[in-house]
């Protein structure tokens, strides 16, 4: 659906590419491969099959200087050796589920910890760590690759065996598109995303992300405890520093120590309900400019709400594609998703996935370039 309404942005004339690459080889022998979808207008997007995940977002800036927009590592060790979910899918069930304790149909469940006393992001080695295999590359008005893989039953403490793809694509519009899928053989959890993460003035500039203007179309969000598993209110944004309806300066209250989810947080990682079920049709979760560059990205997805985290935990010591150390502030995350907790939170929805059912997330990343003011 994604690709055939991407296609229809495009005409005969314009076609984007795909090329493909080694992108090393893993301990026990495994290649990884890294594939680029070019368009003809500056943009690019390289997926590596490790963890399904965007390595390089090239965007033009206003003036048509390219910059690398998307934070990553240059090499397939540093993944591994140094995971910071970088550009990776994220699941069987993306987000944190309090003590990695949930119930199904009466079976009780725990998968493992890993982030305090919380399971995050499928555990201990999610599908951001698996190696998936391209099922197939497709050039035209939007060029794409499918990635695919199989989590057995078990995996991570997780029911059914779970089958994922992922369709990654780009148009001549310079829109950037993911669409995942799952199917599964038995009762199971699922709410995947991906957690890549930007900086629209470069992954290698002096400039943070603190002086980004984000927008969120939300008038609540779900204030969590300090290990950051919601409370279950859907508390309003008017009023604090969680209202994003206007375009602001990340910078201007993520070190509002007067407040306590600030405090919890150190800094923005919460999420945003924008709507309270899922949609038909992607609609807009957030958007970004860079004042200075011009480049401005919009978020559309089917989900309900948006994780918004400020790259707080990053700590000058992971270096990445162009030498740079990435410090605190230095990029944000966006994931479209399910709220966090909900395995454990019924009035939040369901994240619940039978036999016979398809589950489906789509995530569109839409650049421009705007005039300056």
């Amino acid at each position: 659906m994604v690709l055939a309404a991407i296609a229809g942005l495009g005409g005969a004339a314009e076609a984007a590419s795909v090329s493909r690459a080694p992108f090393g080889t893993l301990a026990d022998g495994r290649n990884v491969e890294a594939i680029t979808l070019a368009n003809r207008h500056g943009m690019s997007a390289r997926i590596i099959t490790y963890g399904a995940s965007i390595q390089s977002v090239i965007v033009p800036d206003r003036s048509g200087r390219p910059a690398d927009v998307a934070l990553g590592y240059p090499t397939i060790e540093d993944y591994v050796d140094k995971p910071q979910y970088f550009g990776s899918t994220v699941g069987r069930v993306a987000n944190r589920i309090a003590g990695g304790r949930f119930t199904l149909d009466g079976h009780h469940y725990q998968v493992p910890i890993n982030n305090g006393p919380n399971s995050l992001h499928g555990g201990t080695k999610g599908f951001d760590k698996s190696l998936w295999q391209v099922t197939g590359v497709k050039d035209g008005p939007a060029a794409s690759v499918t990635l695919r893989l199989v989590s057995p039953d078990g995996d991570m403490g997780y029911p059914g065996t779970l089958t994922v793809t992922a369709v990654y694509a780009l148009d001549e519009k310079n829109q950037l598109s993911v669409e995942y899928k799952a199917t599964t053989d038995r009762t199971t959890l699922v709410n995947l995303s991906n957690h890549a993460y930007w900086n629209l003035a470069g992954e290698g500039s002096a400039e943070g992300a603190m002086g980004h203007l984000l927008t969120i179309p939300a008038d609540t969000y779900t204030p969590t405890d300090a290990t950051a598993i919601p409370t279950g209110a859907l508390q309003p944004v008017a009023g604090t520093v969680f209202d994003f309806r206007r375009p602001t300066a990340i910078g201007a209250r993520v070190r509002d120590a007067s407040d306590r989810q600030i405090v919890y947080g150190r800094g923005y990682d919460h999420n945003w309900a924008v709507a309270r079920a899922l949609s038909r049709t992607p609609r807009l979760l957030a958007r970004v400019e860079e004042p200075k560059s011009g480049r401005a990205m919009e978020v559309l997805s089917n989900q309900p709400g948006i994780q918004f985290y400020s790259g707080n935990f990053l700590d000058a010591t992971t270096s990445g594609k162009a030498g740079k150390l990435y410090r605190e502030g230095d990029a944000i995350v966006l994931e479209p998703q399910m709220f966090p907790d909900t395995p454990n939170r019924p009035e939040f929805g369901s994240v619940r996935l039978e036999p016979g059912q398809t589950y489906r997330n789509i995530i569109i990343w839409r650049f421009s370039a705007a005039a300056r003011r």
